[in-house]
């Protein structure tokens, strides 16, 4: 099957020739990159080549030397840690910012989403790490974001919480249709989610590649297997070694 043509959505974000360097290291060089709105786009890279550097670019979180950014200017960010307030219930986490009143109805409805809807006045501290990332999800949603970041929200997760993770973010940008950056590490968790994979490499987009419907429902599929193979070796993982065929870098 053919991969997803997003390319008629409006952007959500387009970013020329970003520069970013630490003293004489530099990080990002001259960096292109377009993500339309309903896109969903996975960035994968070694340790240390400057992905989360990009993303907290985009998030307005890090400053950059030279480019340019045309993107909204508060997009939604996910991270590794779910970063809830534990002072705050949940209803109140996901409405950070918004109207008392307003906030509640739109907290719920965004809880209610990730399956949560039960749960407005429980605590952070009473939840497994799966349910904290529905939070962060529906608290980065609940806005109705125009780009949402994601910094490899699911790398702390066991197997089978990820992959209902999977099949939840996936429904969930099917529904709001930001444009979607995923940062992450593992192949696997890059073909199964998005329409493009990209490889990051001497501060830019080195390879890009379309991932098509049939490798995102199927991993054994080979289109998938092609793929991963394709991906792990644009890595520097040789596709043979079985510890690290799935996450790489």
């Amino acid at each position: 099957m053919s991969a997803v043509d997003i390319t008629a959505d409006a952007p959500a974000v387009v970013v020329s020739g970003l520069r970013r360097a630490y003293g004489e290291r530099v990080v990002i060089d001259g960096l292109d990159l377009r993500i339309h709105r309903g896109e969903f786009v996975a960035l994968l890279g070694e340790s240390g080549c400057g992905k989360t550097t990009l993303l907290r670019a985009l998030a307005g979180l890090d400053a950059v030397d030279s480019g340019q950014i045309d993107g909204p200017a508060q997009p939604a960010v996910v991270f590794q840690e779910h970063r809830l307030l534990p002072w705050y219930s949940l209803w109140r986490n996901v409405a950070l910012g918004l109207d008392d009143t307003a906030g509640r109805a739109a907290a719920q409805a965004a809880l209610s989403e990730v399956g949560l809807g039960d749960r407005l006045e429980d605590w952070p501290r009473n939840l497994s790490g799966g349910q904290a990332q529905r939070v962060a999800l529906a608290r980065a949603l609940v806005r109705e974001p125009r780009l949402l970041l994601l910094d490899e929200p699911f790398a702390a997760l066991d197997a089978l919480t990820r992959i209902r993770m999977h099949d939840l973010v996936k429904q969930l940008v099917a529904t709001h249709r930001p444009g979607v950056l995923l940062v992450t590490h593992d192949v696997d968790e890059a073909i199964a989610l998005a329409h493009r994979a990209l490889v990051m490499r001497d501060g830019v987009i080195a390879r890009e590649y379309a991932v098509s419907r049939a490798a995102n429902t199927n991993r054994s599929h080979p289109e998938a297997v092609a793929l991963r193979d394709t991906l792990l070796a644009d890595l520097g993982v040789a596709s043979g070694d079985a510890h690290t065929r799935a996450r790489a870098a």
